[in-house]
């Protein structure tokens, strides 16, 4: 399969992608960037380096309402940039504020794992998740947010360990389509 690894057009300036922990936000928006020339964002990363501990120490410590105001802030400012990928953190497309947002100023990608591999990648994380102590509690959660993530203007199945520059060029090719 040959991919076109052109940048995608202008009405893409900005690629926002979700989906729930674990999916591979981070590693995919990573190679994304990579093969568009775009810069790569983080989001809870970012946030991360703005209060000066984990996500999971300012959720506990400050509790989720906090953490989120914080999460629009950060993210109203990464939307700014163009020519940027920029990986959401689980929760913040749920959000309709920090929704209306991303609709107006670039596309969203959902990347759509089964919950049986993100939770197998939560457990062999090292971050700390606060909002999934337990596959039921995580599980529950993960079919709460997926009838927002449907949301996302491009859906990407992923069925299984395709490697992330594989999954990257298809993204690439599905925004040169649209």
């Amino acid at each position: 399969m040959t991919t076109d690894h052109r940048p995608p057009t202008t009405t893409h300036r900005t690629i926002f992608l979700l989906g729930f922990m674990g999916s591979g936000k981070s590693t995919v928006g990573r190679a994304l960037a990579e093969q568009l020339n775009y810069r790569f964002i983080d989001l809870d990363h970012e946030l991360e380096k703005i209060v000066g501990c984990s996500i999971g120490e300012l959720v506990k410590t400050n509790g989720e309402p906090f953490f989120r105001a914080l999460e629009t802030e950060c993210l109203k400012k990464a939307a700014a940039h163009s020519s940027t990928v920029i990986a959401l953190g689980g929760g913040a497309f749920i959000k309709l504020e920090n929704r209306e947002l991303i609709a107006a100023t670039g596309t969203t990608v959902w990347l759509d794992v089964p919950f049986a591999l993100c939770w197998q990648r939560i457990q062999t994380d090292a971050a700390v998740r606060p909002l999934a102590p337990n596959q039921e509690v995580a599980q529950a959660l993960y079919l709460e947010r997926n009838s927002i993530y449907k949301l996302a203007k491009i859906h990407l199945a992923i069925t299984n360990e395709i490697p992330p520059e594989e999954i990257a060029a298809r993204l690439t090719a599905l925004l040169n389509d649209r």
